[in-house]
């Protein structure tokens, strides 16, 4: 590390890693970079060490804790767990012939400490790793020794402190070999910030924090529904599954789907059970690429979504396992506006599994928001109601709850009486920790590539996307964003420079590309190493209306605009975009249209999309313009925020 940094660096930084595993030997294999290896070696040596450090310590504590002058020995006696010891509120057993014995007693002194609220003796922890060779097929496939473990999972009383007990035993691992595999496995980017197992253990932790009701602020729908699944045992394992084939060549889905198959039944689950953990091991990432990267105002999406699920008991048990998944990648990988997109899928998908969606007419549903938004207006002119009502098509009235169309329709009355040509009005969302910025003016082509660069030059992050156009031919678009910090783009000069930004981006006075190229800022060294291939995929059928164009590629600044701007280019009418982002990766989906409103569907056409997209990804990441000594007249007085590396975003519209 130090010859390599050229100085007295004891980081081993991402750069470092991936400049060190071939200087040790460490080579790709299928499934796992070089890198991985190297790492995973690097954990499990760590994994040792903080391991054996924690036995020594307890031993030094357990050696040389002064007894007490008077011991209320009638109070310690009470206290008995059947079969085993109690040394200084510590579990234990006679000796290591116990466990040499009886291998099971390894996987009942942690069930014993866990239904007593009790730690491990240090002495029965070191036995216990000088006897893992004793858990072999045979305790595997023993029917009590299943049991005790599916009973420490499912318990009520903090499974994860067993399991991770359990981990840091080496019993884990020896018990469930597939689980072993994954111990210490690590996922180079940006987006994990804890090994395989870490990650899993961290979100049966999760799982249980949603029963017990301590999320209900965070995930109050996945704390609602938790309560209604037929069967723990099955959220559970699933759960403890989900990345169970991660480092293995192929699809980690398909094949941890299989090992669910061939393990669920060892651990006495029944064939229907079976099959359930299987399909949501299979499907764990579908809710969240459905809700994260489509358009879910889209019927279709709806329709694919609820075929794929086919039941409400399905429906819960992944909804409870996506958001359990989700909360154990990182700090601050979960937020209230992922929360509402998951609500959002959730519901509308229940109405369908249940009957009430599909049998809804649309047009009753149009007419429902209108009257709603008529009362909720009480006191306004009767023209201009029906003014307003006249202006909107199905899909906007569909898109948005009574409140939100109240408070477009005051905006929207304010603007046409003053006749000012641009309307940029924002509001602090707390619930998805965002800024909403609603912009109403004239549309025209290009109009959501230029916002988006003003808005990327004013330093915000756009989260999400509402773009409409009424009967009189202008624009209301909504934009969700976030400052540098992920937190809302909401002090006072913030919202000043981005209103500016936009005025003078649709003005023609300030150009994006010229201003991100002179201001944007180099990527750290240490996260250059992160490749991300550029991938552009165009999609048919995902919609019955729009051509569906997926983008793939290393995030930087400006990119959105990019590639918006290039979509405007090749004349196609951007509807809808999700915008996200996975550590270094982003991830953007458009649904666009040709001029004339329909999908694009000319193979020759959708070839030159795909090269024109293509190359904007492939582009380099630029250097920042040098700074000049003594600032001129041309200098501009703001400077943009940098756009957050992590963190999911997302745009919507119809």
């Amino acid at each position: 590390m130090h010859y390599l940094a050229e100085r007295a660096e004891e980081r081993l930084t991402f750069d470092l890693q991936k400049r060190i595993a071939p200087r040790l030997g460490y080579t790709a294999h299928v499934g796992t970079q070089d890198v991985e290896r190297f790492m995973k070696h690097y954990f499990l040596v760590a994994k040792d060490v903080g391991d054996l450090t924690r036995i020594f310590c307890a031993v030094l504590e357990a050696e040389h804790k002064r007894a007490p002058r008077f011991r209320l020995r009638t109070l310690a006696k009470r206290r008995r767990v059947p079969g085993f010891q109690i040394e200084g509120d510590r579990l234990t057993v006679k000796g290591l012939e116990v466990f040499a014995e009886k291998p099971i007693e390894m996987l009942r002194i942690f069930l014993a400490a866990q239904e007593h609220s009790l730690d491990i003796h240090p002495h029965a922890l070191r036995w216990i790793t000088r006897n893992l060779g004793k858990i072999d097929k045979s305790l595997r496939e023993d029917p009590e020794a299943n049991r005790i473990f599916m009973k420490m999972l499912t318990s009520e009383k903090d499974p994860e402190v067993a399991l991770r007990r359990l981990n840091e035993a080496g019993v884990f691992g020896r018990f469930v070999p597939d689980f072993g595999r994954v111990v210490a496995q690590m996922q180079y980017n940006m987006y994990h910030h804890y090994t395989v197992d870490e990650h899993t253990i961290f979100a049966i932790g999760v799982l249980h924090d949603i029963e017990q009701g301590r999320l209900k602020e965070a995930a109050p729908i996945a704390t609602e529904v938790v309560h209604k699944v037929l069967s723990r045992k099955v959220l559970y394992l699933a759960v403890l599954l989900h990345d169970i084939a991660k480092g293995r060549p192929g699809d980690h889905s398909e094949v941890g789907a299989k090992i669910a198959q061939r393990l669920c039944p060892r651990l006495g689950l029944s064939a229907e059970e079976t099959e359930t953990v299987a399909w949501l091991v299979r499907h764990h990432l579908a809710m969240s690429a459905t809700a994260f990267k489509r358009d879910i105002d889209d019927p279709r999406t709806i329709e694919t979504f609820a075929g794929l699920t086919q039941s409400v008991e399905r429906l819960r048990l992944l909804l409870v396992l996506t958001v359990a998944d989700i909360r154990a990648v990182g700090p601050n990988t979960w937020n209230s506006w992922k929360a509402a997109l998951l609500r959002d899928l959730y519901w509308r998908t229940e109405q369908v599994l249940s009957g009430g969606l599909a049998t809804e007419a649309r047009d009753a549903r149009v007419n429902a928001a209108k009257e709603a938004l008529e009362a909720a207006l009480e006191g306004w002119p009767k023209k201009d109601v029906s003014a307003h009502l006249a202006r909107g098509y199905p899909s906007y009235w569909l898109s948005f709850d009574t409140e939100t169309h109240a408070r477009h329709a005051r905006l929207v009355r304010a603007a046409e009486k003053s006749g000012d040509p641009l309307t940029v009005d924002t509001r602090v969302d707390r619930y998805r920790e965002a800024t909403e910025v609603t912009i109403y003016t004239a549309d025209h082509a290009g109009l959501f590539s230029r916002i988006a660069g003003a808005m990327a030059v004013a330093g915000a992050s756009i989260d999400a996307a509402r773009i409409f156009t009424l009967k009189n031919g202008m624009a209301l678009d909504g934009f969700y964003v976030r400052g540098a910090e992920g937190g809302p783009f909401d002090r006072p000069k913030q919202l000043a420079r981005l209103s500016v930004a936009i005025e003078q981006t649709l003005s023609g006075r300030l150009k994006p590309l010229q201003e991100l190229a002179r201001l944007r800022s180099p990527i750290p060294s240490r996260l250059r190493v992160f490749k991300v291939q550029p991938r552009v995929l165009i999609d048919n059928k995902a919609s019955a209306t729009h051509t569906v164009i997926e983008v793939n590629c290393r995030d930087r600044t400006g990119l959105l605009y990019r590639v918006t701007l290039a979509l405007t280019k090749l004349q196609l009418m951007i509807h809808s975009a999700k915008i996200s982002t996975y550590g270094e990766r982003a991830v953007d989906v458009f649904y666009v249209q040709n001029a004339l409103g329909e999908k694009i569907e000319n193979e020759t056409r959708l070839k030159r999309i795909r090269e024109k997209l293509l190359k904007v990804l492939e582009q380099p990441d630029e250097k920042p313009a040098k700074t000049e000594k003594t600032p001129t007249k041309k200098t501009p007085a703001h400077k943009p925020e940098r756009k957050p590396t992590a963190g999911a975003s997302r745009a919507t519209a119809r």
